[in-house]
């Protein structure tokens, strides 16, 4: 698909390479004021955040993939990863090469989800077997995705005995020692093991024998195991391509307050894979994706540089959901843990919300 050809209007080309959060959001008010591809390795949307949940209730997860072709109804979409990059054309791994006017990178970080929407319900599918089978579950890693999904068992199934192993000295290391705290005081509370300092080789754990070692030489019992440690940025790939100087040491897009790539004009990054400093969130996503839409609206009717939208970092505000109905919450004003960040929070997830926003039914 050499060059993959414009729609024959005088519209310009914006390329937006992944179908996350930050680039879901961004090419669904542009496509309809620009010849907009979208550029995916899987054919669907996912909230991420909303994956633990579904691991627990598979079912849940019918509202929460959604076909890019569902809200992305005016644009192009090739299902393929992106591999390179030179001054105007982007090339996957299926040998296209898409020109473009203005590109928008939003890779955030490399998951490695099944490509069809049928296999990831599967997988969820497969992943509530595992749970519910076993008596005894082991989670490597206390971040977000090992405290939620810890929160998610201990609520769901009482009677199940679960393991955090966290390296970590603390819970929730991205957020304050208050909200770590609290978060290990409800785990414990629901009679979740949480050790702390620990590690487990993921080289040489198997799920065969049901033994597992920590560092410190603890033997752990379980029948099953998820590992939810954090996943790289999805800019590997950026390091071969005319961008590989402007990665910082972390692998993360140097941007300015326009979210514009430094030294370049027209190619932009949002999201997870840019250097701006504040927590990682999929509504902040949503709003890097606001700003660049304006931004790109405003260059493509030939708007002055001067009148571009700048961005200012977010507050550190975020929820970590425990079960249904609670959560844990840092908040400019303080944390808090129960049913407040669990209302606002906890009970869809903004699954409802978030389908609104792409213009779907609730």
């Amino acid at each position: 698909m050499e060059g993959v050809a414009g729609d024959g209007s005088s519209r310009s080309r914006v390329v937006v390479i992944g179908g996350g959060v930050a680039g879901a959001f961004l090419a669904k008010p542009l496509q309809f004021v620009a010849d907009v591809v979208v550029i995916d390795s899987k054919e669907y949307f996912e909230m991420p955040w909303t994956e633990l949940r579904s691991m627990v209730e598979p079912s849940f997860s019918g509202r929460t993939l959604i076909k890019h072709t569902d809200y992305l109804t005016n644009a192009r979409i090739i299902t393929s990863s992106a591999v390179g990059i030179t001054e105007d054309r982007v090339l996957t791994a299926d040998g296209d090469s898409i020109t473009f006017d203005y590109l928008v990178i939003a890779t955030g970080h490399a998951y490695s989800t099944p490509r069809s929407r049928d296999r990831r319900l599967e997988q969820f599918e497969q992943d509530s077997q595992k749970i519910k089978s076993s008596q005894s579950i082991l989670i490597v890693g206390g971040g977000p995705t090992g405290v939620e999904l810890a929160g998610e068992i201990a609520v769901d199934y009482p009677e199940k005995k679960v393991t955090i192993v966290h390296k970590g000295s603390r819970l929730l290391e991205f957020l304050g020692p208050k909200a770590s705290k609290k978060a290990l005081h409800w785990l414990t509370s629901k009679k979740v093991d949480v050790l702390l300092g620990q590690s487990v080789n993921l080289n040489s754990i198997s799920e065969a024998d049901g033994e597992y070692m920590t560092s410190a030489g603890a033997k752990i019992s379980a029948d099953c195991h998820f590992v939810c440690i954090g996943k790289p940025l999805g800019s590997s790939w950026l390091q071969n391509s005319v961008l590989k100087d402007c990665l910082n040491e972390k692998g993360r897009l140097m941007v300015d307050e326009c979210f514009r790539v430094r030294g370049r004009s027209n190619i932009f990054a949002i999201g997870d894979i840019t250097d701006v400093h504040e927590i990682k969130e999929g509504y902040i996503a949503q709003k890097h994706s606001a700003v660049v839409s304006k931004n790109l609206q405003l260059l493509m009717k030939g708007g002055k540089e001067s009148k571009l939208v700048k961005y200012k970092a977010a507050s550190a505000t975020t929820i970590v959901s425990l079960g249904r109905k609670e959560g844990v919450g840092q908040f400019p004003f303080g944390t808090v843990i129960g049913c407040l960040p669990g209302r606002i929070k906890s009970k869809d997830l903004f699954v409802e919300k978030t389908r609104k926003n792409l213009g779907l039914d609730s």
